[in-house]
């Protein structure tokens, strides 16, 4: 397969196409018409008529050329010059999806998860490892946060002394309306599972940017305030990670009237909490006023606005860096490996390691027992149909 011409898409525009025009699919639309370095010339959904509905909203809402609109990704790239190809499907087709836009020699972004198991992720890993040249990422906004980037660069740089616990929660609340919306919903084979995979996979991602490499987990899942699906929508687990911190993870869709998402990360020299991806509180020692107690004070000495700096400051406190925002930044820095060939901040590799824990978490849950990591990124249970409750 030929690799698109590096130095000739510095010239210009990078051609666009958004496979999957529901919800998500929009909002990639509109990240992409607002991006000076890309060019939406394709729209592409199997309900053909949400394709040409997008494409007339781009063209008298957002005021940019019209892109044409296709039922299959293969007539998009049989008829339009296309660079860049976004993946915002159900997540089970995004494997697929993926994996043809490879093989045709183009760029490739995939909203999360990369899929739903990790036989379609590791399908995915081998089109890209056999690519020259082509760009791959996975969207984890979260990550280009001021308040994530903050606290992984003081974990990076040992600020926080050894890494010794960490709790992810998501408290969210969504409707039975929601999963009645679509078919797709709460089901194992697109949806890939519940509360975890479909609304924690970020928070998931986020926990092991910061605290590494999971090696053990265990978990227990529930559907406990919802009908009608296959999947949790409550899920509780502990993880043992390499480095020996200890963590927490908490994901539910069934605590009404909805609250926040929220990662604490603690060492023995500081400890952050990022509440709904603002940077509630920071506090290193490096910091801290001469004489303070040894003993500590809860909440004390909060450090979050001088860490993120003046600039995101106000982007951090105010919500103006909202998810609009966030994804405009990793398709910066997609764009940015495009220009200059060098990786991008979130690929197939980072990927797979979240939906490798959120499998962990699902497979423990399922025969009620702790699972090693690595058992399940080997492949160990891929043949195990997880199901939502205890063994």
């Amino acid at each position: 397969m030929t690799a698109l011409n590096t130095a000739t898409q510095a010239k210009r525009k990078l051609r666009t196409a958004v496979v999957g025009c529901g919800v998500i699919g929009r909002q990639h639309a509109q990240v992409i018409t607002n991006n000076e370095d890309l060019e939406l010339v394709a729209l592409v959904d199997t309900i053909e008529t949400a394709a040409i509905s997008l494409a007339d909203s781009v063209e008298k809402d957002l005021q940019k050329p019209r892109p044409a609109a296709y039922s299959s990704l293969a007539d998009a790239l049989k008829d339009t010059q296309i660079d860049l190809v976004a993946v915002c499907t159900p997540s089970g087709l995004h494997a697929d999806l993926a994996v043809e836009a490879l093989n045709a020699g183009k760029h490739v972004i995939i909203e999360k998860p990369i899929d739903v198991d990790l036989p379609s992720a590791r399908r995915v890993a081998d089109a890209a490892a056999a690519a020259t040249g082509q760009v791959i990422s996975v969207i984890s906004q979260h990550r280009f946060d001021p308040a994530s980037v903050a606290v992984a660069r003081a974990v990076r740089s040992g600020r926080f002394g050894r890494i010794t616990s960490g709790v992810a929660s998501l408290a969210w609340w969504r409707g039975q309306n929601y999963y009645d919306s679509g078919q797709w919903r709460g089901t194992w084979e697109l949806d890939g599972g519940g509360a975890v995979m479909n609304q924690g996979v970020h928070s998931v991602d986020l926990l092991l940017w910061f605290l590494g490499t999971p090696v053990q987990i265990q978990a227990h899942t529930a559907l406990l305030a919802h009908e009608r699906i296959e999947v949790e929508d409550t899920a509780v687990a502990t993880v043992r990670f390499a480095s020996g911190a200890l963590a927490v993870i908490h994901c539910t869709t069934a605590a009404y009237p909805g609250l926040t998402a929220r990662i604490q990360v603690h060492g023995e020299k500081g400890s952050a909490v990022v509440d709904n991806d603002r940077l509630q509180y920071f506090h290193a020692a490096d910091n801290a006023p001469e004489g303070g107690s040894s003993y500590g004070m809860a909440g004390a000495g909060n450090q979050s606005e001088l860490e993120v700096g003046a600039h995101d400051a106000s982007a951090n406190m105010d919500g103006a860096d909202d998810l609009q925002t966030a994804h405009q930044k990793q398709y910066a820095d997609v764009v940015e490996s495009i220009r200059s060939g060098k990786a991008p901040r979130v690929g197939v590799e980072e990927a797979t390691a979240a939906l490798a824990t959120v499998r962990a978490l699902y497979v423990s849950a399922t025969l009620g027992s702790a699972v090693y990591f690595e058992d399940v990124l080997a492949g160990k249970y891929d043949e195990l149909v997880v199901h939502t409750g205890g063994a």
